[in-house]
């Protein structure tokens, strides 16, 4: 059963190319109970020479009922996989969730702009923003291929006029002047727009 439950899990996750979704699994540690239409009776019938014989499993998609016929290490081959295939996943989320990505998700695209927007925040709060953002550069940002930075502050500031192509020295710079700037400087009820559209200017921006 428990075997079951994991496969009809993994089945969402594209795994059939590994013929582990639940109708692979079935139909290689058994076979279907067939129930066809006997015309001199006027009605479906299903066989019967396997009742009894073996362990079924009925599927609650379709009402299909399967006989298992598998011997144990067939089963236990199959157990080994969907674990090894579970902690795959694990391993996965567990990346997902961590670090930068935790905050910004994964970046996906090879051109983007990180518009800045720290309102009136306190100076701890703007070093944890900073922090953060420092982290994604570090993290994913480096993996990319172009990158610029906005600040939208009452005088819209950017790291560069356009996007500078990555590499360690171009992160370690934008870095470091993201750590220049002035908290206290003033934010205007406009300055977030006007700091996207300036970021959508550029037309090598695809984020």
């Amino acid at each position: 059963q428990s075997l079951v439950s994991s496969s009809k899990w993994l089945q969402h996750y594209g795994l059939k190319r590994n013929k582990l979704s639940l109708s692979q699994i079935l139909s290689q540690i058994g076979f279907q109970h067939r129930r066809d239409y006997v015309t001199t009776l006027g009605k479906p019938v299903a066989s019967r020479y396997a009742d009894g014989l073996f362990p079924q499993y009925k599927r609650a998609q379709d009402g299909s009922v399967y006989h298992l016929t598998a011997k144990k290490e067939l089963i236990l081959h199959f157990v080994d996989c969907l674990m090894g295939a579970i902690e795959l996943y694990k391993q996965r989320m567990e990346w997902l969730t961590s670090g930068s990505r935790q905050i910004f998700g994964v970046i996906q695209e090879q051109c983007i702009v990180i518009v800045l927007d720290f309102g009136t925040a306190a100076p701890t709060e703007f070093d944890l923003c900073r922090d953060a953002v420092s982290m994604v550069l570090v993290e994913q940002v480096i993996q990319i291929s172009r990158f610029n930075l906005i600040w939208a502050a009452q005088d819209l500031m950017k790291w560069q006029q356009k996007c500078t192509p990555v590499s360690e020295h171009t992160v370690k710079s934008a870095i470091t002047w993201l750590w220049k700037l002035d908290h206290m400087t003033a934010v205007s009820h406009t300055s977030s727009a006007e700091a996207l559209l300036e970021a959508m200017g550029d037309e090598a921006v695809s984020s």
